[in-house]
C-alpha cells in the first residue's frame, strides 16, 4: 500500500530535481529520501527515477505518480485546514478582517446582536484594507473578509480601495472556494460646513467644489484623478489619515473632506453636513469567506447578525446614511 511519506518524497523530488535538494526541502536526510524512493518503486513495480548529471530525472511513470501525489497531499491539506477551522469555531472564535468603514458602522451592531444569541462566541476584529483582508482570507488568518468593491469590478479584483488607495491586489483564493455575499452599496460623500452655500443640495457635483480647500489623506490619487476629470486641481489645506480628525477639521472651517457614507460618525458635529457626490460611482461592501467555513455554526450566526445590522442600517429613516446624518446635524444646529 502507498505510504503518505513516500508520496511526499516523490513530490519533493519532482519539485527539487535531486535527492539532496528534496531532503533539504522535506527535512529528511539524503539516504532517507533514497530509501523511500526505492521502497516506492518496489510498491509500484516500475522504475520512477534515473540519474541525470548531479540530479535525478523522473521517468514518465514517476512524473505521473508525482502529479497524483501532489493532488493527494493537497486534498489532505485541505482536510486539515477545514478541521482546524472547525476546531477553532468549536472553541467559539471567529476572526473578521474588515475595511475601516465596516468596522465603524456595521460590526458594532453585528457583535452586539451576536452577543444576545451566541454569548459563547468571541469575535476577533482586524482593521485592514481590502487587499490585506483578501490576503488574510487566502492565508487562513481570517474567517470572514469585509471588503469594498468598485462598480464594474469583481470581488476577487476589487480595484482601487478608498481605505487604502493604490494598494489594490488581486487575491489568489480560487473563486470556486469563496462564498461572496454582497451586503450594501456605499456612496462617496463630501463633508462641508453646515453654513456652506451648497449645504441645502441633496447631492453635489464634484465640479461645483473646484474652489474649495480640502482636508485629504496621504493616499489621494483616486480623488485627485476624479478632480482632474471634473476640470480642476484640488487645493490641499491639511492632510490626515484619520477620518475623525478630518471631520473635526471641517467643523472648524479648515476645508471640505471626502468620505464614504458608512464611515460617517454616528453622532456628527452639528457644524458639518454630509452630501453624496454626484456622478461618483459608489462602492459595494461584500463579505467573503471560504465555502467550508460558512458551515460552521458560529460563522453562520455571525453572518445572520451581520445581515441584520445591514438591514437596520438601510431601514433607518429610509434614507442613506449621509442624508440621514446631514439632516440630523442640520436640525441640531
Amino acid at each position: 500500500m502507498l505510504d503518505i511519506h513516500q508520496l511526499a518524497v516523490i513530490a519533493g523530488v519532482a519539485r527539487a530535481g535531486s535527492y539532496t535538494a528534496a531532503a533539504e526541502l522535506l527535512g529528511y536526510t539524503q539516504p532517507a529520501v533514497s530509501y523511500r524512493m526505492r521502497a516506492l518503486e518496489r510498491t509500484i513495480g516500475v522504475q520512477l527515477a534515473v540519474r541525470s548529471g548531479r540530479g535525478v530525472r523522473l521517468t514518465p511513470a514517476g512524473r505521473r505518480l508525482a502529479q497524483h501525489a501532489e493532488a493527494v497531499l493537497s486534498a489532505l491539506g485541505a482536510v486539515e485546514d477545514e478541521f482546524r477551522t472547525y476546531a477553532a469555531h468549536a472553541q467559539g472564535t471567529v476572526r473578521v478582517s474588515a475595511i475601516h468603514s465596516a468596522c465603524a458602522s456595521l460590526l458594532p451592531g453585528t457583535v452586539a446582536r451576536l452577543r444576545t444569541v451566541r454569548p459563547d462566541v468571541q469575535i476577533v476584529v482586524e482593521r485592514a484594507s481590502s487587499p490585506d483582508a483578501y490576503r488574510s482570507l487566502r492565508d487562513g488568518r481570517t474567517d470572514v473578509a469585509l471588503v469594498s468593491v468598485r462598480d464594474g469590478c469583481r470581488p476577487d479584483d476589487p480595484g482601487p480601495d478608498p481605505d487604502a488607495p493604490g494598494a489594490g491586489a488581486r487575491p489568489v483564493v480560487p473563486e470556486a472556494e469563496v462564498v461572496d455575499l454582497p451586503l450594501i452599496s456605499d456612496p462617496r460623500c463630501v463633508l462641508l460646513p453646515a453654513d456652506h452655500p451648497l449645504a441645502d443640495l441633496r447631492t453635489i457635483p464634484l465640479s461645483a467644489l473646484a474652489d474649495e480647500a480640502w482636508v485629504l489623506d496621504e493616499d489621494r490619487e483616486e480623488f485627485t484623478a476624479a478632480c482632474a476629470r471634473a476640470g480642476f486641481e484640488p487645493r490641499t489645506a491639511a492632510i490626515t489619515n484619520d477620518p475623525a480628525t478630518a471631520h473635526d477639521m471641517v467643523a472648524h472651517g479648515v476645508g471640505a473632506a471626502v468620505t464614504e457614507g458608512l464611515a460617517l460618525p454616528p453622532h456628527p458635529d452639528p457644524r458639518v453636513v454630509a452630501r453624496p457626490l454626484r456622478d461618483w460611482p459608489p462602492r459595494r461592501v461584500h463579505a467573503l469567506l471560504r465555502a467550508e467555513t460558512r458551515r460552521a455554526p458560529a460563522v453562520e450566526a455571525l453572518l445572520t447578525a451581520l445581515q441584520e445590522a445591514v438591514d437596520d442600517h438601510l431601514a433607518t429613516d429610509g434614507d442613506p446614511a449621509p442624508l440621514r446624518l446631514a439632516r440630523a446635524a442640520k436640525a441640531a444646529g
